[in-house]
């Protein structure tokens, strides 16, 4: 099920994308992470997609499909897929909604359902997440936030920070809670009468109770279609897009 499920998004969004609608407007990117984990070096190259189509009235369905090499230092590498499916409605200048997303994660499934809210504003958009998931029985949960400023209409400024709390007591009896939280900033240029953008960002990860903190970094080039980097943002076609540093570190 999981397989059929990530599946379909992926042909969805990377393959149908272009043609899903007439009002459609989304992105597909490339981008490569690295991240260094107390001396451990990780690796990942990303290929993604996102496509949002208005499906009756304000209600907007929004996809996102992930497929990833994932190679950390004398641990062996793997290719993982994730996949999302989000359905909103914008309310004037407001967005609200929720999404179902499933990633796969060593050799089980992550499964997340959360609620997100997005406003806009003339030249920013905020956005706000809660998520609940699960894994080889453990439970987790995060709350996360994002600020995207619109320096020039071409040039996105972000910055964001997010809460994670595991119970992991169902894995290994008396390991309790574990709290990790990141923060992180991101920049996006999109080449003037050109579909196409180059991004960057950085995150920082700690978690006390592992006594592990990681440096995060991102880059990439992504091709638009349906609207520019602002229009994405308030077509709801950036909705699951707002990784943080804890997300990327666990493959999702």
């Amino acid at each position: 099920m999981k397989t059929v499920f990530l599946a379909s998004v992926a042909a969805a969004t990377l393959i149908a994308a272009p043609a899903f609608a007439q009002d459609a407007i989304g992105s597909v990117g490339i981008a490569y992470n690295y991240a260094d984990v107390e001396g451990t070096d990780v690796n990942r190259g990303v290929i993604d997609g996102t496509v949002a189509s208005p499906v009756f009235g304000d209600w907007t369905v929004t996809f996102n499909a992930e497929a990833a090499y994932t190679d950390v230092q004398h641990a062996g590498d793997e290719t993982t897929l994730a996949g999302a499916v989000h359905l909103s409605k914008k309310i004037e200048d407001m967005r609200f909604g929720g999404f179902y997303a499933a990633s796969e994660l060593g050799n089980t499934t992550l499964n997340t359902f959360g609620l997100e809210g997005q406003k806009y504003l003339d030249r920013a958009t905020l956005t706000g997440v809660v998520s609940y998931g699960t894994a080889a029985d453990a439970d987790i949960w995060t709350v996360a936030g994002d600020a995207a400023f619109y320096a020039t209409p071409q040039l996105r400024l972000s910055g964001g920070a997010a809460y994670t709390n595991v119970d992991a007591d169902n894995i290994f009896i008396g390991a309790g809670d574990v709290d990790a939280w990141s923060a992180g900033v991101a920049a996006e240029y999109q080449f003037a009468n050109s579909p196409y953008s180059v991004f960057g960002g950085y995150d920082y990860v700690k978690s006390s109770d592992l006594d592990v903190d990681a440096n995060v970094f991102k880059i990439g080039m992504r091709y638009s279609f349906g609207g520019g980097l602002q229009a994405r943002d308030q077509a709801g076609a950036n909705l699951g897009r707002t990784h943080n540093g804890v997300s990327a570190l666990l493959g999702l």
